[in-house]
């Protein structure tokens, strides 16, 4: 195993483990590592498809908590944006896709670090710019988190709601994704790496303070973010 395959192990463990602990985070900080190692046309298919599995093992028991409207509200413009950004990008240049994944990174984990609040993010128009910014984001680079952890952080949802939506979304954009894009099979640790992250945020969320898991995955996927423009370029 290569350095840059050891570091892509670590980062899904760890992206697995803060998805279970506060329902976004795993496509942060395991993208970048991920796209480093197998390059944006298979890295991305490969983050979709282990995004799924993040989101399905933790709502597998919060599912009840999941507010399906409020996902569904978000879901409708990601769904309609998925095949047309696809459709936009599918000659792009390789190290193009990785640097603006790596950027797409770095202005999520900036937004998301200055804990930005819009009156407009509580709107239905909110709801569809989010929407669609996930779906663009996704496609790219798969990493469709921050315009809806900026949302999920303006709705006002309690925390096991919160998580449990969120895990709904990306489950179902991540499929759709990955459907798009075509499916490419995750090497075999990654797997592993993953059950173990998620298994061990699902027993420790109700000890850990989400501020703390946040802050930790926010500096991670900076890191990394940077790496991967590094690649690019």
């Amino acid at each position: 195993m290569t350095g840059a395959e050891a570091l892509a192990v670590a980062a899904v463990g760890f992206g697995g483990f803060a998805q279970a602990v506060t329902g976004m985070g795993f496509s942060l900080v395991a993208a970048p590592a991920l796209i480093a190692a197998l390059g944006p046309h298979r890295g991305v298919p490969a983050v979709l498809l282990l995004a799924v599995l993040a989101s399905l093992l933790p709502l597998s028991r919060d599912w009840r908590h999941a507010r399906a409207r409020d996902a569904g509200r978000l879901l409708l413009p990601a769904l309609l944006a998925i095949p047309v950004v696809a459709w936009l990008t599918r000659s792009v240049d390789s190290r193009v896709l990785a640097a603006a994944a790596g950027c797409g990174v770095l202005i999520g984990v900036a937004l998301l670090a200055c804990g930005l609040r819009s009156a407009f993010l509580r709107r239905p128009a909110g709801a569809w710019v989010s929407g669609l910014a996930s779906a663009g984001l996704n496609v790219v680079g798969g990493v469709g988190g921050p315009p809806i952890g900026l949302y999920a952080a303006n709705a006002g949802w309690a925390p096991r709601e919160s998580r449990a939506t969120l895990y709904a979304f990306f489950l179902v954009q991540n499929v759709a994704t990955a459907t798009t894009l075509g499916f490419v099979r995750p090497p075999w640790p990654t797997v592993a790496a993953l059950a173990v992250g998620a298994a061990a945020g699902m027993a420790l969320s109700p000890r850990l303070s989400p501020a703390v898991t946040r802050t930790g995955v926010l500096a991670v996927s900076c890191i990394g973010a940077v790496a991967l423009i590094g690649t690019a370029l």
